[in-house]
């Protein structure tokens, strides 16, 4: 447990340290997200007899959760094995199960913390309330605990700051900006419906907006079902690779 605590410490204060950039900068981008689409579109769009405004802040909300979640964790390995002090925390006793632990709970709450930072900047555009909130609590650990794994692997696999950058600009993105951040999946053409049912953010962002409104486009269970499944996959694949080293150790 103490080794657990301190690496937690340690990686919760490395963004902490720098909360201006971690945290402000990612709720500045999503507050011009919400003043630009909604300020465009907010008379003319509602989805599920909802304005789109207020349709819209779930899903800015969740979308900084689970990409600042990968930021932290994934920026933190790639980081630790380019300076070489990635040594000075594999040399202690820590398991690897309380490695994984520590960097996905530190990114858990980097990630929660942005998301409440976005939900109470755009509180005062958009009229909210929270119809279920458990189902928006655990949506929100699920998915910033599947993307912050994700991030592990991401920095695990990288040796240089352009591979992270491939993973995030052709993976991650890619997957958030095409899961219904911006609209509801009915809205699209047949075809472009049944490929978004294959993107697992869908059903985040789908599954932490019906706690907002008790409305979905997909039943939440159904959602919380794919989430879990998705999450327990990334892990279990997770703790192998540091249960190998694998890129790790030299």
């Amino acid at each position: 447990m103490i080794g657990f605590l301190t690496l937690f410490e340690k990686e919760f204060l490395r963004f902490w340290k720098v909360s201006f950039q971690t945290v402000a900068a990612p709720v500045l981008t999503a507050l011009l997200y919400l003043l630009i689409f909604g300020h465009v579109l907010d008379e003319h769009v509602q989805v599920h007899g909802v304005r789109y405004i207020s349709f819209l802040v779930p899903g800015l909300v969740m979308m900084q959760v689970l990409q600042n979640a990968f930021a932290n964790s994934s920026s933190s390995l790639i980081q630790a094995k380019i300076t070489g002090s990635i040594v000075f925390v594999l040399l202690p006793p820590i398991p690897y199960s309380a490695f994984f632990a520590a960097y996905v709970l530190a990114a858990v709450a980097r990630g929660l913390l942005v998301g409440i930072g976005v939900l109470l900047a755009t509180v005062w555009f958009a009229e909210l309330k929270v119809v279920a909130p458990w189902w928006t609590l655990v949506f929100a650990l699920f998915g910033g605990g599947l993307f912050a794994a994700l991030g592990m692997i991401a920095g695990i696999w990288s040796e240089k700051f352009d591979q992270l950058a491939a993973f995030q600009n052709f993976l991650i993105m890619p997957l958030t900006m095409l899961s219904g951040v911006f609209y509801s999946i009915y809205t699209l053409p047949t075809f472009w419906q049944g490929l978004s049912h294959y993107n697992p953010v869908f059903y985040m962002i789908d599954g932490f907006r019906y706690g907002f409104f008790g409305v979905s486009d997909v039943a939440p269970e159904t959602s919380l079902a794919v989430v879990v499944t998705c999450f327990v996959a990334v892990s279990m694949l997770t703790l192998r690779l540091l249960k190998r080293g694998w890129k790790l150790r030299g």
